[in-house]
């Protein structure tokens, strides 16, 4: 029985007064899902109006680790007979438009997303949901924090489901500050500075998702923000409610039974690569292998995995999914710095000669958050006028054989070695959680997978 329905789309719609992670305690353990929505929300900054936004979706549900595309996590005890708590990375989708700056912001330092560490913890029954959470900002944007309370209540019938909630959540000085305070050296004529302290916020929201097929989901999303006066106060904000609306599609991966009923194994994989300026696409294509062109800047990387499902429908798919870090050698030209990728990987095997070489190419797709923009970025964005952003979309074309068949040692058949792109950019400019990026950066790599 599968519980994915309950989308992912769920925790990336979570806006500047984001509700509590509400994927938490409904998906079933070993869920998988990809999927894609659209938002519209109307900015609180004066002057935006509505903002248009694409959102990838991607979805992982372990028994402790849980991957909620713009959220990382553990969890521990079972909200159906105990508390829950979590603890988690989260992305904070809030700062200044990208695509568009309207004139009251003009001049202004950007304010940028943030990633917060928090805990939560839930309690639930046939009453509903409820939970408090506490959240920090540990990527240096606002150094604040925020504590929210909240009641959520699942109900379904047929194919619909719906979850209505309600939260409150109080925000700190330095937190609202610095999305919507005007510092002394930003003040104009028509702008005078501000300092926007603590307050407290009220939200609303339902939640929806309708099964068009077993596999395939559409959902929604309506949710209202009421902020406090310490924020409306600003001479740079010109709304005190915010709305957001949210649809996309959701396919639940989820295998009918679970594959690895005993204990699941992990993948270890390890790399090094070298800064490239040929595109992807080329490079899968083997177009074009140059490295070190214009810098020589270089990844290492080390990701950990797990498999998915072992050969989808049959076929000779496999899917699997990676949490792993990156460090930056970035050749003087700025400190080295480290990234995180998450992602969904397909593996692709069935080739004639599979019984003696086992040959595989996969596909990986998730996110990366950087600490320090990449010298590629920097380059080949900004010299077109481009933004950057440290949240992007990843991708991971690979190709590799088996090291066991190769060597014809059958204890190593699980053990790959290959050749990769460890690729970032912005979906063509059309995401603005990814900071509307037309454009990002290639690294061919040499790497070892193992399973264990």
């Amino acid at each position: 029985m599968r519980l994915l329905w309950c989308s992912l789309l769920f925790v990336v719609v979570s806006q500047a007064g984001a509700n509590s992670d509400p994927m938490t305690g409904i998906a079933a353990p070993g869920g998988v899902a990809i999927g894609a929505a659209l938002r519209q929300e109307r900015s609180p900054y004066r002057g935006a109006g509505w903002q248009r936004d694409f959102l990838p979706i991607y979805l992982y549900e372990g028994e402790r680790l849980y991957l909620h595309s713009y959220s990382i996590g553990l969890r521990f005890g079972n909200i159906a007979n105990e508390p829950r708590l979590d603890v988690f990375l989260r992305h904070r989708f809030e700062g200044f438009p990208y695509d568009r700056i309207p004139e009251s912001l003009a001049g202004m330092a950007k304010r940028e997303p943030g990633i917060d560490a928090g805990a939560s913890l839930q309690w639930g029954g046939s009453w509903g949901i409820a939970f408090v959470e506490g959240l920090h900002d540990v990527s240096s944007a606002s150094h604040g924090s925020e504590a929210r309370i909240g009641y959520k209540y699942p109900w379904r019938s047929g194919r619909l489901w719906l979850r209505p909630h309600v939260q409150i959540g109080y925000r700190d000085a330095r937190l609202n500050n610095y999305y919507y305070g005007v510092r002394p050296d930003e003040a104009t004529p028509t702008r005078a500075a501000y300092n926007a302290g603590k307050g407290a916020t009220a939200e609303a929201g339902l939640y929806a998702a309708y099964y068009l097929t077993e596999r395939l989901r559409l959902v929604a999303g309506y949710t209202a923000t009421r902020w406090p006066d310490s924020v409306v106060q600003s001479p740079i904000v010109g709304t005190r409610t915010e709305h957001q609306l949210t649809a996309g599609l959701m396919y639940d991966l989820t295998p009918d039974q679970e594959a690895w009923p005993e204990h699941r194994p992990l993948i270890f994989r390890a790399y090094h690569g070298d800064s490239t300026d040929c595109n992807v696409l080329q490079v899968a294509e083997l177009r074009c292998t140059s490295t070190h062109t214009k810098d020589k800047t270089t990844v290492a990387g080390f990701e950990v995995g797990r498999p998915f499902i072992d050969r989808v429908n049959g076929w000779p798919v496999d899917l699997a999914g990676f949490v792993g870090i990156q460090r930056h050698f970035e050749a003087g030209f700025q400190p080295d710095f480290w990234s995180i990728r998450a992602y969904v990987k397909t593996y692709f095997y069935g080739f004639p000669w599979d019984e003696r070489v086992r040959t595989r190419i996969g596909l990986g797709l998730g996110l990366s958050y950087a600490q320090r923009i990449p010298l590629m970025e920097i380059r080949d964005l900004q010299e077109r006028g481009r933004n950057t952003s440290k949240l992007l979309q990843t991708f991971d074309p690979t190709v590799d054989v088996s090291v066991g068949d190769v060597l014809g040692v059958r204890r190593l058949r699980e053990t790959y070695v290959g050749l990769g792109v460890s690729h970032r950019s912005g979906i063509f400019g059309t995401s603005q959680v990814l900071g509307n990026v037309n454009g990002g950066s290639n690294y061919i790599y040499a790497y070892v997978e193992t399973t264990y």
